[in-house]
């Protein structure tokens, strides 16, 4: 009978004994593989891992994180999966993660702020590796703060907090709305509103602020009755523009706080047999992959979200390493990504 069978049959977990028998090497030298260490050459760190996988060994992440610290886990606090962006976003960051050695725990907060003190209390317990965070709506600053007192690594991802000294990873909001508001202007609307605006969080104060200077740059007067204010939804970009097309002297387009919203737009366009781009132009923000699918296309603020979750976990790794160092804020350039959708004046 095979080791690998004699294991099996007494229902025993196979160790790094097991391992060092059947490949002939030293136990020091399993142990060395498994922790990942550079000293093992790659002909012999191979030969192990393919035994190790033949023979039926489970790594006890457990044990091992007792004798080192670290968990090799990060957990990541996303505020809504239901958004196309946060969903992409969660993916870049997962494989950077990987990348770099860890292993994510996903936790929805639905920028429910008690539900994101939950995750963190629960990775604290676990003693996971640091933090991704995208911090809900209403986040009590010194509940963040604790954890630079409790020197638990983490990094603000898309949005931060004021008044927090931490590492930040995420896009240059206000450039991507003046882009956009810019373009607008540039095609000859004089009439341009801002859809779903949303000031409680970072993403929101910024874009809005790229809005009203992209206006005081062309001379234009700030008209509040152009600002609608919403979560942004599908739903709430179709009543916007609905309300914003009964004023006296409607928008002729829109900048949007996002893809979602701006599909929202469209489709209550639609309802009023008008046409994105041949009656009313509108550009959302984001560039999701469903962008480029509509008909009419939707222009849209590209990002990228890729970069950004590669090197949210770029930057949590060096904190995780240097927890002095200085805070870094790493901000992306948007660009803009021309469709139909803005490209005609009705």
């Amino acid at each position: 009978m095979k080791k690998s069978e004699r294991n099996e049959t007494a229902g025993s977990r196979v160790t790094l004994l097991d391992i060092a028998a059947a490949t002939g090497y030293s136990r020091a030298t399993i142990s060395l593989v498994m922790r990942d260490s550079p000293l093992v050459a790659d002909k012999t760190r191979k030969h192990v891992e393919q035994t190790a996988a033949a023979l039926g060994y489970i790594y006890n992440r457990g044990a091992a994180s007792l004798r080192s610290q670290k968990s090799h886990i990060v957990g990541v606090s996303i505020t809504d999966l239901t958004n196309p962006y946060f969903a992409e976003l969660t993916a870049a960051a997962e494989e950077g993660l990987l990348k770099v050695g860890r292993m994510a725990l996903l936790s929805h907060n639905s920028e429910s702020v008690e539900k994101q003190t939950s995750f963190i209390n629960t990775m604290r317990e676990y003693n996971v590796d640091g933090l991704l965070l995208c911090p809900a709506i209403n986040t009590p600053v010194a509940s963040i703060r604790s954890l630079n007192q409790l020197r638990i690594p983490f990094v603000f991802l898309s949005r931060y907090l004021k008044g927090v000294k931490a590492d930040f990873v995420g896009n240059d909001n206000q450039k991507g709305l003046y882009l956009a508001t810019r373009h607008l202007l540039s095609q000859g609307h004089r009439r341009v509103a801002m859809v779903c605006s949303n000031e409680l969080t970072s993403t929101g104060r910024e874009r809005l602020s790229g809005y009203v200077n992209a206006l005081q740059d062309a001379g234009l007067p700030l008209d509040s009755r152009l600002i609608y204010e919403a979560a942004p939804t599908r739903k709430n970009g179709y009543l916007a523009i609905g309300e914003l097309l009964k004023l006296k002297n409607a928008p002729t387009a829109a900048v949007c706080f996002n893809d979602v919203s701006a599909f929202g737009v469209m489709l209550g366009l639609q309802h009023k047999g008008l046409q994105a781009g041949r009656d009313f132009a509108v550009f959302g923000h984001d560039n999701i992959s469903e962008a480029g699918l509509w008909l009419p296309g939707l222009s849209s603020i590209g990002i990228e979200v890729n970069e950004m979750g590669m090197r949210a976990a770029e930057v949590l790794l060096e904190r995780i390493q240097d927890p002095g160092r200085p805070a870094q804020r790493v901000v992306l350039s948007p660009k803009l990504i021309l469709r139909e959708s803005s490209e005609f004046i009705g």
